[in-house]
Parts: structure tokens; sequence; C-alpha cells
């Protein structure tokens, strides 16, 4: 398993998976591969940028692309994923609160002057507790909103592995002055979809490093009574 100062160190070795967690694009978003070794498929989630070190690192595993799972409709989030859509095939996932977003990303990106790539709508929309079929146990979805209205995290239980994408930070939580944030709706999501997983999970977070739930349930500031 692949690490670095993005993936933590802690996460038990499988040496039928690969992970990566790497900052791609202009405001270094946090993009995340998981890939069967044995099937040779991935879901690459939240590829916002940098096209070419994700298709190097796809390739260099020999690794197909099942799904692009977007954490949400932030712009930050999906700057690669028509690209990598365009190469690959691999379905574009997100969930239908977060529809409205999608549908004005070229006007997000011209909002804080960064180009637009164009991206097709998404061809598969998530559903709570959907399963993700990629390892030998799948993974889930686990509706987050709050940061945006769509707001999904994915969980990967046998990795010990969530990703929230910006709904949980290290210390910190997902901005809610953006389109359809409210902090009620994140506070909650947080308190009551993440914090009740097992604390010993990792929490790979849209930006910054890492952290784990355990952490975050004693030590994050904006979270605590």
């Amino acid at each position: 398993m692949a690490v670095n100062h993005y993936l933590p160190t802690g996460l038990h070795h499988h040496s039928d998976v690969f992970v990566d967690v790497f900052p791609v694009g202009p405001l270094q978003c946090n993009c995340t591969i998981i890939g069967n070794r044995a099937t040779k498929q991935a879901v690459v989630i939240d590829p916002g940028g940098s096209i070419d070190s994700i298709l190097k690192k796809l390739n260099a595993e020999d690794l197909s692309v099942k799904q692009i799972l977007h954490t949400h409709a932030h712009f930050d989030h999906f700057l690669a994923s028509g690209n990598l859509h365009k190469k690959t095939g691999a379905q574009l996932c997100l969930h239908p609160e977060d529809k409205f977003l999608w549908k004005h990303l070229e006007q997000q990106c011209q909002l804080f002057g960064v180009p637009y790539e164009p991206v097709p709508e998404p061809n598969h929309w998530l559903k709570p507790d959907e399963p993700i079929e990629l390892l030998e146990k799948a993974g889930r979805c686990i509706f987050t909103p709050g940061h945006t209205p769509g707001s999904m995290s994915f969980l990967f239980a046998d990795l010990q592995l969530l990703i929230a994408g910006d709904t949980l930070f290290c210390r910190g939580i997902g901005r809610t002055d953006l389109w359809g944030g409210d902090f009620k709706t994140i506070q909650h999501s947080i308190t009551q979809s993440l914090f009740t997983l097992d604390e010993s999970t990792w929490v790979i977070t849209g930006h910054g490093r890492s952290t784990t739930i355990a952490q975050e349930l004693r030590q994050n500031p904006i979270l605590q009574k």
C-alpha cells in the first residue's frame, strides 16, 4: 500500500489493495485512488486536477477506472473529471442534491479565476448507503450534507478508511458559507454519521493532512460541546 504525508501510515497493509492520496489542482484538493490489484479495477475520488499525474499512477499499477466518485460538486474537486471520464469511460458519480452546483461548474471556475475544463453531466446518481463494489468487502456511500446539500463520504471499513471530502478536516470542518451550505446540517452529519464510526477509522480530508475519528472526537474545536 502506498503511503505519503496525506495517507496515514497506520493503515493496515493489504497486499491486494492499492491506495494513494495526493494533492491536485490549484486548490490542492486531495485525490484518492483505491484499486483492487486482483481485478485491476479502481475508483478515483475527487480528481480535482493534474490529469497526467492521476493517469500515471493508474498506469503504473495497471488499473482501469470503474467509477469517478465525487464527494461534492465544488469546482476544485472536479477539474480533471471530464478528461478522466473521456480517457477511461468510467462512470461520473455524484449525489443528485448537488446537481445544481454541477450545472454551474463553469461559473464557479470563472468566479475563482480558474480555467474551465468541460465535463459532461454525471451518469450515475449516488444514493445513501449505496455499496461501492470494488474490494472483497464493498465500500459504502454515506450521505453527509452540510458543506453542500449533496455532500457524500465514502467508507471502506475493511481498510479502516473514510474519504470525507470537505465535510470533516483535521481540527476543522468544511465551510458552510458557500452555495447550499448549512452549519447545523454539517454538524449533524459529522456527529450522527461520522462520529459513530469506529474510532480507529482514518479520515482522508478534502484538503490537507489526514486525521482519525478518535482525534476529531476529542480535539476538533468546532465540534466540542
